[in-house]
């Protein structure tokens, strides 16, 4: 698999993506390509860190892979290309924002880029995944370089905000140094979790911005686009 890489993460993660681990992971997954329809389509994997630059980066919203339907996945986190119906999570991230800064958020489309633009690295867990099989990736170990992706940010960057939504992001975020960071931890935004009371209500976007203003930071535009797809 080519190593479509923003050439500043390149230079971060040199280190790592000469680790063998990383090297037998790009073989893995192209072999994967090869033997079944997989999702993102593979420049896109590592869209990410191309919208998303290190020097620009602000916020970090952990996801565990991408959607696995066809045409979906884009290689952002919780994001979906244009013209693909709102997946329930997304929905209910657009949701939370409505209710958290008081107005009516309902985008066209479902694509975040925009917040990726402004500095926000919506990272997933793994990188890729297997048609209509979530978490089928997990094998290749994608696991160990966005591991080291997070450290080189809590290291390298200060007053980042790092958003966890449920447990699995929860356990991502161990690596980060509290001290130079904020990290914001609530349920995550899937109908399950959400109908149990663990989402609605965090206001983790206006907090996120609070803490943005009060280091002296742009605060994030979270909303784009209006003219529904629900």
């Amino acid at each position: 698999m080519k190593l479509n890489l923003d050439s500043e993460w390149q230079a971060i993660l040199a280190d790592e993506i000469e680790k063998p681990y990383f090297h037998n992971l790009m073989e893995n997954a192209d072999e994967e390509y090869k033997l079944h329809a997989c999702y993102p389509p593979k420049d896109l994997v590592f869209s990410t860190f191309n919208y998303c630059s290190f020097h620009k980066l602000k916020v970090v919203i952990i996801g565990q892979d991408p959607y696995h339907g066809k045409g979906e996945a884009n290689g952002l986190a919780f994001s979906v290309n244009d013209g693909i119906r709102i997946p329930p999570s997304l929905r209910n991230i657009f949701k939370e924002i409505s209710d958290d800064l008081g107005t009516i958020f309902l985008p066209g489309s479902g694509n975040l880029e925009p917040w990726a633009k402004q500095g926000v690295l919506l990272l997933n867990a793994s990188l890729t995944v297997r048609e209509n099989t979530p978490n089928s990736h997990k094998h290749l170990k994608w696991n160990l370089f966005t591991d080291a992706v997070i450290q080189k940010i809590s290291d390298g960057k200060e007053q980042v905000v790092f958003l966890l939504w449920g447990n699995f992001a929860n356990k991502k975020g161990l690596k980060i140094d509290r001290n130079k960071h904020v990290v914001i931890e609530s349920g995550h935004p899937s109908p399950m979790s959400a109908n149990q009371g663990k989402w609605f209500g965090n206001k983790h976007f206006s907090k996120t911005n609070s803490y943005l203003k009060a280091s002296g930071k742009t605060e994030i535009d979270w909303i784009f686009n209006n003219g529904s797809l629900f």
